[in-house]
């Protein structure tokens, strides 16, 4: 090889300019100007009311240990939420996911019908079904897992019915030419080549509903989030900062945890 040829292949090929390209990046400069406007942002405002951040940030930097007494409770009821509601979700969504897997459910109308439903589910926030829950059953921890379990549903549904289709058909084929029924397949054909992947996407929803069960809290949710609240709104940071201390330190351990159970699962 030449040095000729070495200089053409460590260079870099050039595109052609792309007008669309430009017209676009000035749209996109455009709207951020006009939504600063609208929203009427400004980073004045945050380094004006700076020292009134730092005050609280060092308040709570000096948490309240007694609170401790307090704060146990209510988060293994945070973690309880997170675990019934990732339990009731998956079970859900692993029905679900079959009944929507083009290669397991053949007719195109029922599998696009329910795609639809799954789609409307996934795009309401945890935030709203808390509050609509709440509306319907009170405050507490039952309106908190009813939301957790639709979140948990409409992220495992999406994955775990994708995971399906992308299966060896071979299984499928040799024991439809058999006889099996759709039962004996989905359990022989389907279910050894996606259960690994079901249980890491469930495993992750866990992650997800360990943290967002904290924020549910602050609607009435139940949970650990609805005492945070309390103590912002009478400006206790001392107990806020043991509170926050002790959920990082949770979810920490708990995205640990999953994350090398999710590793070890797909190895």
């Amino acid at each position: 090889m030449t040095n000729a040829d070495e200089e053409k292949l460590l260079t870099l090929p050039r595109k052609k300019f792309n007008f669309w390209n430009l017209v676009w990046f000035i749209i996109f400069i455009g709207g951020l100007f006009v939504s600063t406007g609208v929203t009427k942002t400004s980073l004045n405002a945050f380094f004006t009311n700076f020292d009134q951040f730092s005050d609280i940030f060092v308040q709570m930097l000096h948490p309240n240990w007694a609170y401790m007494e307090t704060v146990i409770p209510l988060l293994l009821e945070t973690i309880k939420m997170a675990v019934l509601g990732t339990v009731i979700g998956s079970v859900l969504a692993f029905v679900y996911s079959l009944l929507i897997a083009r290669n397991i459910v053949k007719n195109k109308a029922i599998t696009g019908i329910l795609r639809v439903i799954m789609n409307i589910i996934r795009t309401v926030p945890d935030l709203l079904l808390g509050a609509v829950f709440v509306a319907i059953v009170g405050i507490g921890p039952v309106a908190g897992i009813l939301a957790l379990a639709i979140c948990t549903f409409g992220i495992v549904v999406k994955l775990f019915y994708e995971a399906i289709e992308t299966i060896d058909p071979g299984p499928i084929e040799a024991l439809t030419a058999v006889g099996a029924n759709k039962l004996q397949i989905i359990v022989f054909a389907v279910l050894p080549q996606v259960i690994t992947y079901f249980i890491s996407y469930c495993l992750y929803a866990f992650e997800i509903n360990v943290r967002a069960s904290t924020v549910l809290g602050y609607i009435g949710a139940g949970g650990i989030g609805l005492y945070l609240q309390q103590t912002l709104q009478v400006f206790d940071y001392a107990k806020t900062g043991t509170i926050i201390i002790v959920i990082i330190l949770v979810v920490v351990l708990i995205d640990y945890v999953s994350s090398k159970s999710r590793e070890a699962l797909m190895k």
